[in-house]
């Protein structure tokens, strides 16, 4: 849980405060006693960052107004085409919601500032979620059983692998079914239902004389009956399974290890939705064939999705078996391919169909399995390894954004921390460029601190905003950095920005609006004071930052034109401003979580002048423009954008 942590001076909220006159200054700064020195630095410090040139110079952040009734601990974020936000918190990572059943989403309306509470039906607490083609956005996982700290725990548990031997039928075993080990007698209780598939006869290939028989296999969570260290486990056990007769009960049994009171992680679920953002409700498909908690979903290249990582039904990070949904058939089918990487992996869909994975994650997973960056081939399953990473074991928690244009491919990773609950974090910025002969990493301009759970979103005048973060994990000790910046990419440097008020750490995350700005949600620290004493709160304000830009005298505008443009055609829209424009883009609106963003890119447009408008022209190429909704920016001379408008490329 988290809350803004206590630091000197902190400034109260600047909406309840008078802007105050230069003469007020002078008088105040000529008072004696420090008390009056704080209180005159902080006035002079709003009506600073109030005065109009500063405000074109460095933007602006306020709250957002957000009625009692639909303030919740925001995890998840996705812009949907409707210019709504969808804002999940499922159970918010609040163990009292989970046990009530009680999961919450709301959706925003930038535009009018109306909110609305969405039926949430399963805990999406720490799910993933994508962009779909037809504008909907997939949502899967989330959470089945919140974890039990060393200590919590009170029943002996763990995993339970039951085997069947029969080749002629699967066997389904209820949730409840007690499995009682043959030597040390113990019993324990599945807490779920599962499903153990037949066993496999094996042919020799040459003769196709019969072998052997492989056993099917199921993963089951089972609980000792009673508390109690004296029900512990510590070798393995085979256990036979209470009630079952005859050839059942020679071919159905349960393997398990040590079943103790030991840590039990988080368990994620199969279950995934559609999110619906005309009719505005979930709308349940086939569940995943994996359950997974912290998955990341990335759209391929022919509208399919990906689905990675996450902890399954049992707490354990799934073992390589990655998942395709078909948004058509709206079924799930395995890839074929084991491959194994941490929690949340920013993995990326290359111009050529690839996949690009960053190195950044979320932290789950062993600390030598799949973290080292490089090319995926999905077809073929061959990695190639991506070199020069600086500070490599500070990935975890790291940010990472795909620079515009998207035609450059070229990427940035930025700060991060050590696995775990590490205090270690990087200032890094690392760059690469996957159109090189030989890619590898270049550290580019770097923060001024080690910075874990930094938000970086696109935006439409191609810099990138960096905010957020902190210096150790979950805040501690005071760490969130109230720190904002803009980054060039043709320049290759940081610019300081406005800062905003409010600390952000895990579960947080920003996203760019329609209209230009930036909204930034969430933060779960773990204390709410620096000598961490006191337990953190959910951090359920939002901050929304205005850019320099839009405090400029004009800025250009779209007016008609059509919504929807094939791969490689062209739309032609009217504007007032055609002699002033200088560039076009797209941008993928973003689905965010846990600072991890692998949709949002803004691709460049060849655009031409006509009399009374431009004509801009999408890219041939799928891979790069995911099919999908996408917001159109024209930018002027000056570098301001339009309003985002929408257009659908199918």
């Amino acid at each position: 849980m988290s809350a803004l942590p206590v630091r000197p001076n902190h400034r109260k909220n600047r909406a309840r405060r008078l802007a105050i006159g230069a003469a007020v200054v002078v008088v105040v700064a000529g008072m004696n006693g420090p008390a009056m020195w704080r209180f005159g630095s902080e006035q002079y410090h709003d009506y600073k960052i109030n005065r109009p040139e500063y405000k074109a110079a460095n933007g602006h952040w306020d709250f957002l107004d957000i009625p009692a009734k639909f303030k919740i601990n925001s995890i998840h974020a996705s812009l949907l085409h409707t210019g709504k936000v969808l804002l999940i918190a499922g159970s918010g990572n609040n163990q009292k919601n989970f046990d009530a059943n009680k999961f919450e989403s709301v959706l925003w309306d930038p535009a009018t500032n109306d909110f609305k509470m969405i039926p949430t039906p399963k805990d999406m607490f720490c799910a993933g979620h994508t962009q779909l083609p037809d504008g909907k956005l997939l949502v899967a996982g989330g959470t089945k059983r919140y974890e039990k700290l060393k200590g919590d725990a009170t029943k002996a548990g763990g995993l339970m692998v039951v085997h069947n031997e029969d080749p002629d039928k699967p066997m389904t075993l209820p949730a409840g079914t007690m499995f009682t080990g043959k030597k040390n007698g113990k019993t324990f209780e599945s807490k779920d239902p599962v499903l153990v598939e037949k066993a496999k006869k094996i042919f020799d290939p040459a003769t196709g004389a019969f072998l052997r028989t492989e056993p099917g296999l199921g993963r089951i969570y089972v609980e000792a009956r009673k508390s109690g260290k004296k029900y512990e486990t510590g070798t393995e056990d085979n256990y036979r399974v209470q009630g079952m007769k005859g050839t059942d009960a020679r071919n159905v049994y349960g393997i398990a290890q040590k079943l103790a009171l030991d840590k039990k992680d988080f368990q994620g679920i199969k279950d995934a939705f559609e999110f619906d953002p005309v009719a505005e409700k979930y709308i349940k498909v086939d569940p995943m064939n994996e359950a997974r908690w912290y998955p990341t979903l990335t759209t391929l290249e022919d509208g399919k999705v990906l689905a990675l990582s996450g902890l399954d039904e049992i707490g354990q990070i799934v073992p390589g078996k990655d998942e395709i949904y078909d948004p058509e058939t709206k079924e799930w089918e395995y890839t074929g391919i084991i491959r194994k990487f941490p929690t949340y992996p920013a993995i990326f869909l290359m111009d050529n169909g690839k996949l690009f994975y960053s190195g950044s994650n979320a932290g789950y997973g062993p600390a030598d399995v799949g973290r080292k960056p490089g090319i995926w081939d999905l077809d073929t399953n061959k990695f190639q390894k991506i070199p020069g990473l600086s500070d490599a074991d500070t990935m975890e928690t790291s940010a990472t954004v795909m620079l515009p244009p998207a035609q450059d491919q070229k990427f940035m990773v930025i700060g991060g921390g050590g696995v775990g609950e590490s205090e270690k974090s990087s200032e890094k910025s690392r760059l690469v460029d996957l159109k090189a002969d030989k890619p590898e990493f270049k550290d580019g301009a770097a923060l001024d601190k080690g910075t874990r759970y930094p938000s970086a979103s696109l935006m439409p005048d191609d810099s990138v905003l960096v905010t957020g973060g902190a210096e150790d994990y979950r805040g501690r000790s005071g760490s969130n950095i109230l720190e904002a910046r803009m980054y060039d990419p043709k320049a290759g440097e940081y610019k300081r920005v406005a800062d905003p008020q409010v600390g952000r750490n895990y579960h947080s995350g920003s996203l760019l609006l329609p209209d230009g700005r930036v909204m930034i949600f969430g933060s779960d620290s773990l204390y709410a004071d620096k000598a961490n004493t006191k337990p953190g709160v959910f951090e359920q304000r939002i901050e929304i930052y205005t850019p320099p830009y839009l405090f400029r005298d004009s800025k250009p505008a779209l007016t008609d034109g059509p919504e929807r443009i094939e791969h490689g055609e062209s739309g032609v829209f009217k504007t007032g401003d055609a002699a002033s424009l200088k560039s076009a883009k797209l941008l993928r609106p973003s689905a965010v979580t846990h600072v991890t963003d692998v949709e949002q890119r803004s691709i460049a447009l060849d655009m031409e002048k006509t009399a009374d408008g431009v004509e801009v022209t999408v890219p041939k190429n799928k891979a790069l423009v995911p099919a999908g909704w996408y917001m159109l920016f024209v930018t002027d001379d000056k570098g301001t954008p339009s309003e985002g408008k929408w257009v659908e490329v199918p």
